[in-house]
């Protein structure tokens, strides 16, 4: 069994209760997929808003867009435990939930790359940019290969090691800026990121 799928397992025990709640209260999977968009749009506005009025170096909005983005990702997680715990699983789901996790993806990154250029971290945005293509290549090629009915469900950077990395990293930038001061943007991130996505790909 893979670190990644110990861990997965961890945190399914721990959320697992809240899954029951929403159950009992009539919560669907769709519905958690569209909040789950909705935080994402949120980081990148968070993203745009830093662009826009903080200062170069100022990486506080950068950390709160990661943490916006950390939550995006739970949610991304629950939806589909909810539809198997639920018992809500369902062909429209599951494509809505695909098409909504790629418009969450492409917002993330649409905000991290405004960010960047318009801070004039452009070696940084260029990353960034790379990353985007990458993570769209990763589930590009999964859903290519299932559709062939060959096993693709392999690889270190699947969507949920690519949201942590990214909100973790960004989020990092806040803490270590509001405790440090002046800290490089969120590149020590992206640069691994495309490296291991093209990994994934191939």
């Amino acid at each position: 069994m893979s670190k990644e799928i110990k861990a997965q397992q961890i945190i399914y025990k721990i959320i697992n209760p809240l899954i029951n709640l929403l159950v009992k209260i009539g919560v669907t999977p769709n519905m958690i997929t569209t909040v789950g968009l909705l935080l994402n749009i949120v980081a990148c506005v968070i993203f745009i808003i830093g662009a826009k009025f903080g200062e170069r170096n100022d990486m506080t909005y950068v950390g709160w867009g990661g943490f916006t983005i950390l939550i995006a990702g739970l949610f991304d997680m629950i939806d589909g435990r909810l539809a198997r715990i639920g018992n809500m699983s369902s062909t429209f789901g599951a494509l809505y939930d695909s098409v909504l996790d790629r418009y969450s993806e492409m917002v993330m990154f649409l905000g991290i790359c405004y960010y960047l250029v318009a801070q004039s971290f452009f070696l940084s945005s260029l990353f960034a940019f790379i990353a985007l293509i990458g993570s769209m290549m990763v589930s590009y090629t999964r859903a290519r290969a299932e559709g062939l009915g060959i096993d693709c469900s392999v690889g270190m950077m699947q969507r949920p090691a690519r949201v942590v990395t990214i909100g973790a990293a960004a989020m990092f930038c806040g803490i270590f800026y509001y405790f440090f001061g002046n800290v490089g943007p969120i590149r020590l991130a992206t640069s691994p990121l495309i490296v291991f996505e093209t990994i994934t790909i191939f």
